[in-house]
């Protein structure tokens, strides 16, 4: 019987070894080699006509916004080459023209593809027609888009609850269609909105709220330039980032300093060689990072507290030290910080961080006597249990210089995907904002849904104890991109109905529900033409600005649809014509979409115009130092405890990390030519000092498991690798080590995953 089907298929892929190669770990990032390998990269997917052509518009006024990160535009823009290597990657994986459609599905099961890497499935190429998955199959067969949408009225009809529907959303999405996509699913009747920030930035948001009343970070891109020193914490721009190194050059050119924190030392820091400069190409670079801080993993508020506990020190024999005026008139809790701190041995501080104290000294000169400064952070500080403690501690130390409000300061939580920041800006979110409510009633027509709905960890377990039975993703690989691998395979093969809007393969699309919708979509590079007439699309950057993004190159099929489009589409079919929104109207007219954005959504207004070239800026409370809706009215100056981990002998503390050949879950190669390891993915990075204290040779073959809740999970087949990181500390790739990481364990209050401080022991691998 079909309901007793069960696909045989793998969550892991290959786990065989490749020819690894090692090398040296490089000390420049970008140059020359960098161009080489992204045009050699752009012109093996694309050509080089079409590599060329895209490339000249990625990031222009008139152009596309790059499909990788949401790192801003320059307000003077000078350059026609403003993308990096990685952004050449993006392009070219989503622009290849590599295709597949029904032919090859039928030939390929899904337990067949499910036995590949991540790597190969991408490798595939672009979904050139809708497919389906029926219950008892295991090949996709075709669809027609009228059928694929009658298919998920009809199991939505289904449940008993809207309730038991999901609705993921990736950063890639823009800011019409997830704003159909939430609008879609509070009409339903539920705000099970579960999305990509859930994952990585869930812990800025929720910090930044609580402290400075708003979960965006407040400084804009040219405030960089002049910045006297900015921290880059837990972050990795030259892998992850490549187009900030250029404005870290600018401040450096200009007089400032930067400090690094971070558990490695990443080239991007230590050196970038610009290719748009003689200096970059010819002479010797851009040293970046003044300091480089190694902070043991997770002991960031460990170091943050040295440091305010020394500048404390210093404020009382010279008051210039922090900002005083603004302290008294802006912030709240300075006088409990100061006390907390006297609670703290510098020398158990020290110990705890890592880090020298030389290397301490120089970095409370530098806060002690500049005041211009930026705070940059990514997921080195959001994924960890307090990793909401994490980042507000480092705004402690901007507050106590009166570095918030002010050109060339303020907070940078740099953002991964293109727009997911602005998904969360249109209304992707799974709490309740009442005055969000109001307005979809007044112009919108409909009563939302006053309940909070399921985040991505809610989600899973519901999927996994069968409440929810309809899952939903626009864009994304949610099962590569969650913790728990098997844990949230078994939830998702629970549901009666996957659906995965989609541009590419991937292994989200093999481990499926009894029925699975593979629903192909536009690329962002992707001309959008609808009756003769070509639409545009906006996505918020990583600093609140909003801009058009129009593509230029001919769509992969005729036969995909964009995802406002689709998702419209879909309400009409669900809702039919007597629904009081027009989605049949939006489904071909993004102007009303935006009409619609800018009644509902706070802080856009005339869109249309205003999102025009560089675009516009959304409102920012602490740019204009309006902290009224905190408590009394003052910015929150907070105390954070310290973390406790509590590792046995045996164990150590694991961080998830990408390779420079990667993009969130998407896998362009098999390189980290950064960290000198080639041909390879399943490999652990380990001090030199651990491995001989626990008889491991280098390239050693051995297991990584954990213990949470009473349950072993382990990661097969890693190679371990000699490398400089602190001792007791250890990393390695995601996705390959999302499987060791619980899904229940994560951040207080933001329920981001631990994926950046797993504790876990290191087995040798048994020869079979």
């Amino acid at each position: 019987m079909a309901s007793d089907f069960k696909r045989k298929v793998s969550i892991r892929g290959s786990q065989d070894f490749l020819d690894i190669k090692l090398g040296e770990p490089m000390k420049k990032a970008a140059g020359m080699l960098g161009v080489k390998e992204a045009l050699k990269h752009g012109f093996k997917e694309m050509g080089v006509v079409k590599s060329m052509g895209a490339l000249l518009q990625m990031n222009q006024d008139k152009g596309f916004e790059c499909p990788s990160c949401a790192w801003p535009v320059p307000e003077k823009q000078s350059s026609f080459a403003e993308y990096c290597e990685n952004g050449v990657k993006a392009l070219a994986d989503e622009a290849t023209s590599s295709q597949i459609d029904a032919s090859f599905f039928k030939e390929n099961s899904v337990e067949k593809l499910s036995e590949l890497t991540d790597y190969q499935l991408n490798k595939f190429g672009r979904i050139t027609e809708p497919m389906v998955l029926r219950p008892g199959s295991v090949n996709y067969e075709p669809i027609t888009w009228e059928e694929s949408y009658q298919l998920i009225s009809e199991e939505l009809k289904k449940l008993n609850s809207p309730d038991e529907a999901v609705f993921y959303t990736s950063g890639r999405s823009s800011n019409e269609a997830a704003f159909l996509y939430g609008m879609f699913a509070r009409a339903l009747g539920t705000n099970n909105m579960p999305d990509c920030s859930n994952m990585c930035h869930e812990s800025s948001g929720v910090a930044l709220g609580e402290t400075l009343g708003m979960g965006k970070g407040s400084a804009t891109l040219e405030d960089f330039y002049e910045a006297e020193v900015v921290i880059v914490a837990g972050q990795n721009p030259g892998t992850n980032h490549p187009r900030m190194l250029s404005a870290l050059e600018k401040c450096k050119e200009n007089g400032g300093k930067v400090i690094s924190i971070n558990p490695l030392e990443e080239a991007g820091l230590v050196n970038f060689k610009n290719p748009q400069n003689l200096k970059g190409i010819l002479g010797p670079g851009e040293d970046i990072a003044d300091i480089h801080l190694q902070v043991r993993i997770n002991q960031d508020i460990a170091l943050a507290k040295l440091l305010i506990k020394k500048l404390a020190v210093l404020d009382k024999l010279n008051k210039g030290v922090f900002d005083h005026a603004f302290i008294e008139k802006y912030t709240e809790g300075y006088e409990a910080l100061l006390a907390d701190v006297e609670n703290y041995d510098e020398e158990e501080l020290l110990t705890l961080s890592g880090v020298s104290k030389e290397k301490i000294e120089e970095t409370v000169k530098l806060l002690a006597t500049n005041s211009k400064i930026i705070i940059c952070w990514a997921m080195g500080l959001t994924q960890h249990k307090n990793g909401v403690e994490n980042i507000k501690e480092f705004v402690n130390i901007l507050l106590l210089k009166g570095a918030i409000g002010k050109p060339n300061a303020g907070t940078c939580p740099v953002r991964g995907h293109s727009n997911v920041q602005g998904d969360r800006s249109v209304g992707i979110m799974h709490f309740v904002d009442l005055e969000l409510n109001k307005r979809i009633k007044e112009h919108l027509g409909f009563n939302a849904p006053a309940e909070e709905g399921l985040d991505t960890v809610e989600a899973i377990h519901a999927m996994h104890e069968g409440k929810a039975k309809f899952f939903m993703c626009l864009g994304g690989n949610f099962l590569m991109a969650a913790s728990d691998t098997e844990y949230t395979a078994e939830a998702i093969e629970q549901c009666n109905l996957t659906v995965q809007i989609s541009t590419k393969l991937n292994r989200t699309h093999l481990v499926t529900g009894k029925t699975a919708l593979l629903l192909p979509t536009y690329g962002r590079s992707e001309k959008d033409i609808k009756e003769g007439v070509q639409r545009y699309v906006t996505v918020e950057n990583s600093m609140g600005r909003v801009r058009q993004s129009m593509g230029i190159l001919k769509p992969a099929s005729g036969s995909i649809k964009s995802e406002p489009e689709m998702i419209a589409e879909i309400a009409t079919t669900h809702f039919t014509d007597s629904h009081s929104v027009p989605w049949r109207a939006m489904a071909s007219d993004y102007e009303l979409i935006r009409t619609k954005i800018d009644q509902v959504i706070k802080g856009y207004k005339n869109t249309k115009e205003r999102s025009k070239g560089k675009g516009y800026y959304l409102p920012h409370n602490a740019r204009e130092l309006d902290f009224s809706a905190l408590p009394n009215g003052k910015a929150q100056i907070s105390i954070n405890k310290l973390p406790v981990h509590n590792l046995e002998k045996d164990e150590f503390l694991l961080m998830t990390i990408r390779s420079h050949d990667q993009f969130n879950t998407t896998i362009y190669g098999l390189d980290d030519r950064y960290r000198g390891v080639y041909n390879a993915r399943r490999v652990v990075f380990m001090n030199p000092e651990d491995m001989k204290q626990h008889g491991l040779s280098q390239l050693q073959v051995v297991n990584i498991s954990s213990y949470y809740d009473g349950k072993e999970r382990t990661a097969n087949n890693f190679k371990v690798i000699a490398y400089k990181i602190p001792r007791g500390n250890i990393a390695a790739y995601y996705p390959e080590t999302n499987i060791v990481v619980p899904y229940n364990q994560y951040a207080d209050k933001s329920r981001t995953p631990i994926s950046k401080s797993v504790k876990v022991k290191i087995s040798k691998a048994v020869k079979s």
